[in-house]
């Protein structure tokens, strides 16, 4: 970017708060509280969560960007894999050549679900070979509308540790519709607010309350365009950052996998206004 003005897609990108401490979010104990629980528990494994919408404006960037999305975390000297939620796939890219740098940079075992899928590929999910995928499942949002916005979709799977069974746990990705929050009128100002609106209830109740009431704990990131965002479930949902529009969040289940914050950082992508944002956490088996 220029040295200049900074855009307001920018502004709204980067939000007026950094992020929040893991103690901030979850307190010294997580959520393992059991006298003996942590006798029967199985060892933290990390878990490195990233959310990166790759962006339109500098087109020559955006291999770079996904690169340095895959080298997101290193810890002594070997990089992590770690689980991503990709936004705006091939979304005003005419040349399609983004599937294929994931590919290449998300190869070696990775699974990239929903990559070219005729609804979703616009939310793709790279998901790293320590985890098996159990189920897909994709949540329609919304139509779209011509001249305004896609269709929306939520990408979602169930995930399991491959070298602890009953480890799962669900991501479910997703980017909401632009404009609605941003502080400017427009001719479709109402069914942008409209579909935001639609948008944040299928996010909370189809697909947070749908694996929530089937024991599973959920991870979700995406670009939710409205900072700061409400909760979806605020008395279960914990976030990694504490404003922004691209945000990681997770609601803890009951089928015995815990998660807990370690740290957080963001990772420069230099396509536009959006940089990847990454979640370290530590997830285990009660």
């Amino acid at each position: 970017m220029s040295g200049g003005k900074p855009s307001r897609r920018r502004v709204l990108a980067l939000g007026g708060a950094g992020a929040i401490s893991a103690a901030g979010l979850l307190g010294a104990a997580g959520e393992a509280s059991a006298v003996g629980e942590a006798s029967a528990a199985t060892a933290w494994k990390r878990l490195v969560v990233v959310t990166a919408n790759v962006g339109r404006a500098n087109l020559g960037q955006r291999e770079r960007a996904i690169r340095d999305v895959r080298d997101a975390v290193t810890i002594d000297g070997a990089r992590t894999t770690p689980l991503v939620g990709w936004q705006e796939i091939g979304e005003g890219d005419g040349d399609g050549r983004e599937p294929g740098w994931i590919e290449r940079h998300f190869a070696a075992g990775y699974r990239n679900l929903y990559l070219r899928h005729s609804v979703a590929e616009r939310v793709p999910i790279s998901v790293p070979p320590a985890y098996r995928v159990l189920q897909q499942r994709v949540t329609r949002v919304h139509g779209g509308k011509a001249g305004v916005s896609p269709h929306r979709v939520i990408t979602e799977a169930v995930l399991e540790r491959v070298d602890t069974p009953g480890l799962r746990f669900v991501l479910a990705n997703t980017h909401y519709v632009a404009g609605a929050w941003n502080g400017r009128e427009d001719p479709h100002e109402g069914w942008r607010d409209d579909m935001w609106g639609r948008h944040f209830r299928a996010h909370r109740d189809d697909v947070l309350g749908h694996w929530r009431s089937l024991g599973y704990p959920v991870i979700w990131t995406g670009d939710v365009n409205r900072t700061p965002m409400p909760l979806l479930l605020p008395n279960h949902e914990k976030r990694a950052f504490g404003g922004g529009i691209d945000q990681i969040g997770w609601v803890p289940g009951t089928n015995g996998t815990q998660l807990r914050l370690r740290w957080t950082k963001v990772v420069p992508m230099h396509v536009d206004g959006h940089d990847a944002r990454v979640a370290v956490l530590q997830v285990r088996k009660v």
